[in-house]
């Protein structure tokens, strides 16, 4: 079976801490896909939520994958693969702490994703760059946004956004801090899919452990024009069930 091609930050991130082990920023596996990618009129990258080891993260690409063919989009699909397997993470006594060490991992993870998409631009600029985010994936977009907007020639270097089950909170969409962010990074549109079902989100809200998350409800406030939302009935949590409900894409 050939590999699913992938940036990863495996072992750069300590899973009980967040502690940064590695500086560099990413490496790309097999990298001889991505001279393939060089010169495509554009690309998408699946980033996968918490409790994702590699194989995990593999899985959810080729879900995405799988699932925009079926909606007759037909460029390639990539995953972006990080420490999102934190220690604990399995466990509710101590999911408190694995959610806590995951949010750090994902917000270091900005400048790891923000330099690859600099980078791929350079070689490729014509291409356009379209990001999928689950549950804790909104968190590395956010932060990617972010690392990317300190430098003016990014402004609209990312294409589209696609949140599913986000951890985000509901105000950042309408925050003064990040609103002005999104609308000069992203280029065309962010899609909110939320589910006031999600039971995974429902328990975090009610446990304070992401107040307000905009998968939950959607955004509160007035967002940004280029901000949309769509209410979704996945079965549950897990991106396949979001993959499921998608019925356009992009």
């Amino acid at each position: 079976m050939k590999p699913v091609t992938r940036i990863s930050t495996r072992g750069y991130y300590d899973l009980s801490t967040g502690k940064t082990l590695k500086t560099n920023f990413y490496y790309l596996y097999p990298n001889k896909d991505f001279k393939k990618l060089i010169g495509t009129k554009e690309l998408t990258i699946m980033i996968h939520g918490l409790q994702n080891d590699r194989a995990g993260a593999v899985a959810k690409v080729v879900l995405a994958r799988n699932r925009l063919r079926k909606l007759g989009y037909s460029h390639p699909v990539i995953g972006f693969s990080y420490d999102s397997n934190t220690t604990g993470s399995y466990s509710l006594i101590h999911a408190k702490h694995a959610l806590a060490v995951g949010q750090i991992i994902a917000k270091k993870n900005g400048r790891n994703l923000g330099k690859f998409i600099e980078d791929f631009k350079i070689i490729s600029p014509k291409t356009k760059i379209r990001l999928i985010g689950h549950s804790l994936g909104s968190q590395v977009i956010l932060s990617t946004v972010e690392y990317l907007a300190k430098k003016r020639q990014n402004s609209g270097i990312i294409e589209s956004v696609y949140f599913f089950g986000a951890s985000i909170t509901e105000d950042i969409p309408s925050s003064k801090k990040y609103g002005k962010l999104l609308q000069n990074i992203i280029h065309k549109k962010i899609i909110n899919h939320f589910a006031p079902t999600d039971d995974v989100l429902y328990w975090a809200d009610n446990a304070s452990y992401v107040k307000g998350p905009l998968g939950l409800k959607g955004a509160i406030g007035k967002p940004i024009s280029k901000y949309h939302q769509k209410l979704v009935k996945p079965k549950n949590h897990r991106f396949a069930s979001y993959a499921a409900v998608l019925n356009s894409f992009p």
